[in-house]
């Protein structure tokens, strides 16, 4: 049977009551095993990165925030007068939003959004923390781009950030080694432990800039680079014609 354990929920919620030292384990394919502390998802607008203030800025309208963690961008733009619905497939992450103060809170993937239940479209999809990850694969990618489209105001904007991870496939020449038989590159396979508990295993996809115009243009957005940083980070916006 699948684990249904929540460790970046239970970490979160560990963190409100108090336990500041809440730390989760993050495992993955590309990587040797890391440290994530839970105090990262609580930081103020000024522990942020500038890619995710700048993104804050070029909000407008009626937000939807998917994968809000614990709710940080979502209270930012309420303080400034935003209306925000924030989303986390997290239940645990979904309480502590609540705790927190975020109005408007749901607790599902981002596959499972729907215009039915929501009778007013956005004027932003907001995307934070490589949160164009959270579609997992390039299929993903294509599907979501999709579902997204009806649920935005014409004009309105998906606000995303992602990241090229090409340089983790580099050899010490600095060519790029690739197994052109295996998956996209950029599709990891992560694994999240808390407490000596590990949750489910899931795919998150870092998806360069030229993956991102190229499904991006195809679904019918119009595609804008608005930054980027040293670690090929960058943020984009996509625009529904």
């Amino acid at each position: 049977m699948a684990s249904t354990f929540d460790p970046i929920g239970a970490a979160l919620l560990d963190y409100v009551a108090g336990q500041t030292a809440a730390t989760i384990t993050v495992h993955s394919n590309v990587a040797e095993d890391e440290p994530l502390p839970a105090k990262y998802f609580f930081r103020t607008l000024w522990e942020m990165p500038a890619l995710e203030r700048t993104a804050l800025d070029q909000c407008r309208g009626r937000v939807l925030d998917l994968g809000a963690g614990a709710g940080a961008h979502a209270l930012e733009l309420q303080s400034r007068g935003f209306q925000v619905k924030a989303v986390d497939v997290s239940p645990g992450a979904a309480q502590v939003m609540q705790q927190r103060g975020v109005q408007e809170v749901a607790c599902h993937d981002v596959f499972e959004l729907s215009t039915r239940h929501d009778e007013a479209r956005y004027d932003t999809l907001l995307m934070l923390m490589n949160g164009l990850g959270v579609v997992g694969t390039l299929e993903g990618l294509e599907r979501f781009l999709a579902l997204a489209h009806p649920l935005l105001v014409p004009g309105g904007q998906i606000l995303a950030t992602s990241a090229d991870i090409s340089y983790l496939y580099e050899d010490e020449d600095g060519a790029l080694v690739f197994d052109l038989n295996a998956p996209y590159y950029g599709q990891v396979d992560y694994q999240m432990s808390y407490q000596e508990q590990t949750g489910p295993a899931f795919h998150w996809l870092f998806a360069d800039p030229t993956i991102v115009q190229d499904y991006a243009e195809a679904a019918g957005y119009e595609v804008e680079f608005v930054d980027e940083d040293e670690n090929q980070q960058f943020l984009v916006r996509l625009t529904r014609h």
